[in-house]
C-alpha cells in the first residue's frame, strides 16, 4: 500500500468518478484503475461500486470504513512534511490560500505582495472562487486557509480570524436619478432593477439577509463582481457590492455609491480552515499579516479611513 494509492482512493471517493478524479490529480484513468485494483487486491475488499452508462462510482461499505483511515494517513504525512519544513523557520515553505471573489480580487493581492516581500522563501498560491466553492475546498482539506465573507461555520471547519470589516453599498451609474444622493429609502428599491451575484456568493447571501423585509426586484444574475460593475455603468440596473470593489470607479466618477436609509450592510472577512489540518508556520505568518491589516482597517466607513472614498 502506497501513499499515492491512498490519495487516488480519496480523490475518487470525493469526485464520485474515475474520470473526474483523473483530471483533478493529473493522471490517466487507466493508471487510476490500476492503482485501485492493486489496493483492493491487497485489502481483499471491493472499495467502489461502478455502475450505469455513465460509470457512476459509489463507495462500498468497506470503502467508507477505509476512507476515514486513509484520510488520517494522508493528513499525517502532510503534517509530518510540514513539521520538518517548519524547522527551517520561514526561509522555506508554502501556503495555499483560497479566497472568495471580493477579498481575493480586491484585498488579498496587496497583502500577498507584502507577505512575499517579508518572506521571499515561502511560495504563496492564491485560488479565487465564490464562497461556496472555497468552503467546499476547505472541507476537502485542499487549502491551508480559506478567506470568505459573511460565513457560517460548517462541521469540521474552524474560524481562525474574523477581523476585517467590509461594507456593501448600493452602486448606480453617474447618470442615474439617485447619483447625487447619499441614501435612499428602502421602499425606493422596489422599482429598481437589481443586479445580483450567483447562488453560492457570500455577497448575495449577505445582501439577501439584510433585505429580508425590503421589497426588491432581481433583473439579472451575474457570476462576477466585475460584470456587475460593468452592467451598472451600462445602465442595466443597480447593485450591492463591497466598497473594496469600487474604490477606483468611485474615485474616477464612473460609479456612485449610496446607502439604504436605516440599513447598514456589513460583514467580516473570515479565515477558515479544516480543523483536522495542521496550521503550518507559513499559514500562521499569513494569518498574522491578515490580522494586522484588519486592525488597520477597523474603522471602515469612518472619517479617519483614507483608503475608502466617501459614499455619496
Amino acid at each position: 500500500m502506497t501513499l499515492r494509492q491512498l490519495e487516488i482512493f480519496l480523490a475518487i471517493a470525493r469526485e464520485k468518478s474515475f474520470s473526474l478524479a483523473a483530471k483533478k490529480i493529473h493522471l490517466s484513468q487507466p493508471t487510476l484503475s490500476e492503482h485501485i485494483s492493486e489496493l483492493e487486491s491487497e485489502l481483499g475488499k471491493q472499495l467502489f461500486f461502478r455502475h450505469g452508462r455513465h460509470r457512476v462510482v459509489k463507495v462500498t461499505e468497506a470503502g467508507r470504513v477505509f476512507e476515514q483511515f486513509a484520510e488520517r494517513a494522508v493528513v499525517s504525512v502532510e503534517d509530518a512534511r510540514q513539521a520538518l519544513a517548519d524547522l527551517d523557520g520561514l526561509t522555506h515553505g508554502s501556503v495555499l490560500i483560497g479566497a472568495s471573489t471580493t477579498p481575493g480580487l480586491y484585498v488579498l493581492p496587496r497583502m500577498v505582495a507584502a507577505f512575499r516581500t517579508k518572506y521571499p522563501g515561502v511560495d504563496v498560491k492564491l485560488q479565487i472562487a465564490n464562497s461556496q466553492t472555497i468552503e467546499g475546498r476547505v472541507r476537502e482539506r485542499e487549502l491551508d486557509l480559506g478567506i470568505v465573507g459573511g460565513h457560517a461555520l460548517r462541521p469540521g471547519q474552524e474560524c481562525l480570524a474574523a477581523g476585517m470589516l467590509d461594507e456593501l453599498v448600493l452602486i448606480v451609474s453617474p447618470t442615474h436619478a439617485w447619483a447625487r444622493r447619499r441614501d435612499i429609502t428602502p421602499e425606493s428599491l422596489a422599482d429598481a432593477p437589481l443586479l445580483v451575484r450567483e447562488e453560492g456568493s457570500a455577497t448575495r447571501s449577505v445582501t439577501e439577509r439584510a433585505l429580508e423585509r425590503v421589497k426588491f426586484r432581481v433583473a439579472m444574475e451575474l457570476d462576477h463582481t466585475e460584470a456587475i460593475k460593468q452592467g451598472v455603468m451600462a445602465g442595466l440596473g443597480v447593485a450591492f457590492v463591497s466598497l473594496y470593489a469600487v474604490q477606483g470607479e468611485i474615485a474616477a466618477g464612473r460609479l456612485r455609491a449610496l446607502r439604504l436609509r436605516g440599513v447598514r450592510i456589513q460583514r467580516h472577512f473570515h479565515i477558515i480552515h479544516h480543523e483536522a489540518r495542521r496550521v503550518t508556520a507559513s499559514a500562521r505568518a499569513f494569518m498574522e499579516l491578515f490580522e494586522q491589516t484588519a486592525r488597520g482597517t477597523s474603522g471602515l466607513g469612518h472619517s479617519r479611513r483614507r483608503d475608502h472614498p466617501p459614499v455619496h
